[in-house]
């Protein structure tokens, strides 16, 4: 079959792990993106890094760069003609994929190189340790092109709440989806920890991985020196793993451009189709903390796209900062948790370089395609399960150009909850999600709880009293009759 010249194709991935034994053979996260491109470039059978037109580096965390692009083009030697840097949130890394296939289907651009890392293990060592590290940095003034949607996702109300953070917000969504499945806490830990098992399973088998140690359900899920309690229902286990030293590169071409530095074709891999979209921004609005109307509409629309469905799919991966978040996608794309939805092992084994981590999957789903031709998906997630991208993935050339889908006035359409704040919202209100979360020496210090009014409309009670965060952390909580007073303060 005859290709478009124009049609864009995956032909090298490169990953990256440094296990510095102390900061003196550390590496910053654009020396650890720098040998991940290394190696993107001998993944495609290439004998040097080619010059591209474009650097793309996903938001990083570990270290103020101003135009991390620059500094990794002058690691490399490279001069692109234009240096780009993402917007925050975990799916970037997908997001940059599918705008990257679009600018090449248009001419845009002939060649790119698509990375992002993460010194995040290193960067906490020298704070501890009251270091400043010599790391370097571009001109104040060198701005890169912004990429991407940069969407506010905390409602100044939550901020001021002090519910700020992954770890507070997943827990809930964790408690709504157990109530929803009828479990009990002790049958829904059991369905978890088995869960995250599995994944450890596939993170011990995968040489990228951070973590690669099998872990039994019962490990995961009981708490212990190692392993303490973050906020219920999940240990440290189940949380998102960022203290990690990583980075992970993509070479993205033309056909024509793939053709002329002579990639071999088993290198390639091709992106079919993609979807990006956003939930309601602020989780106050949302409708239930148990369903991802978003995913399951950007799901769809990829695989429309393609010309698939999900049950055309051979390889998965699924976002998994946290079991929640695997459970949410894959109800909302109709997957079965039994099936393996997992190619890394997942943030918690595999590693979470914060926004970085599907860059990494990306790269485990193109090896994976290769030594088991067919179809891949991958599913993005930034925020509190917020921000989502979606790429469908062939070793066998589209019969259709790439296409691309953002269906967000349709989801803006959903329905949506009203917040009531705290002076609004006094009174007798019903939990639908919560958790508590623990200090470090494993006592429980606050409870958060989204409870909904009698006219429907959510209000967030507090409590860092002792006493009630103990109760709250036994037996289920969703469904009972809480007070909240006019400060939002809430009383068991």
């Amino acid at each position: 079959m005859s290709l478009d010249p124009r049609t864009p194709v995956l032909v090298g991935a490169g990953q990256y792990c440094h296990r510095a034994a102390g900061l003196d053979d550390a590496l910053d996260a654009s020396a650890l993106m720098a040998e991940a491109i290394r190696a993107a470039a001998t993944d495609a059978g290439l004998s040097a890094v080619p010059n591209p037109d474009t650097i793309r580096v996903v938001g990083l965390l570990s270290h103020r760069y101003h135009n991390p692009a620059r500094v990794v083009a002058d690691q490399l030697g490279l001069t692109p003609k234009e240096l780009a840097v993402t917007t925050m949130g975990g799916n970037s890394p997908q997001t940059l994929v599918n705008a990257t296939a679009l600018d090449i289907l248009r001419g845009d651009v002939d060649i790119a190189i698509l990375t992002g890392g993460e010194a995040w293990r290193t960067r906490m060592k020298a704070r501890k340790a009251g270091v400043e590290l010599d790391w370097p940095s571009a001109a104040e003034d060198d701005m890169p092109r912004l990429m991407g949607e940069d969407l506010e996702m905390n409602h100044p109300y939550e901020r001021a709440r002090g519910i700020v953070m992954p770890v507070q917000v997943y827990p809930m969504f964790e408690t709504a989806i157990r109530a929803k499945a009828g479990l009990t806490p002790e049958q829904h830990l059991e369905r978890i920890s088995g869960l995250w098992s599995r994944f450890s399973a596939v993170a011990a088998e995968n040489p990228y991985a951070w973590i690669q140690e099998f872990k039994t359900p019962e490990e995961i899920r009981t708490p212990g020196p190692t392993n303490r309690m973050v906020g219920l229902p999940y240990t440290k286990y189940m949380n998102s793993n960022n203290d990690v030293d990583q980075g992970a590169a993509l070479i993205m071409c033309s056909v024509e451009k793939a053709e002329s530095l002579g990639i071999p074709r088993d290198r390639w891999v091709f992106p079919l189709s993609g979807s990006d979209c956003h939930e309601h921004p602020y989780i106050s609005n949302r409708w239930s903390f148990a369903e991802t109307p978003a995913v399951e509409l950007g799901g769809r629309r990829a695989l429309e796209l393609a010309g698939k469905t999900i049950a055309d799919i051979d390889i998965v991966d699924l976002y998994s900062c946290f079991p929640a978040a695997v459970q949410l996608g894959a109800q909302s794309l109709g997957l079965s948790l039994d099936q393996q939805i997992t190619r890394t092992g997942g943030l918690s084994f595999a590693g979470g370089p914060w926004n970085n981590y599907v860059m990494h999957s990306i790269a485990t789903v193109m090896h994976d395609l290769r030594e088991q031709p067919g179809t891949g998906l991958v599913w993005a997630n930034g925020g509190y399960t917020t921000k989502h991208a979606f790429g469908i993935y062939s070793t066998e050339p589209p019969s259709t150009p790439f296409r691309h889908a953002y269906p967000q006035d349709e989801i803006d359409a959903m329905p949506r909850r009203e917040l009531a704040e705290a002076a609004d919202a006094q009174g007798t209100a019903t939990v639908e999600a919560y958790t508590v979360m623990y200090s470090r020496d494993g006592m429980p210090e606050m409870v958060i709880a989204a409870c909904l009014l009698a006219d429907g409309r959510r209000a967030w009670g507090t409590s860092n009293d002792a006493a009630t965060a103990a109760a709250v952390s036994e037996g289920e909580w969703v469904g009972r009759t809480v007070e909240l007073d006019v400060e939002g303060t809430l009383t068991a």
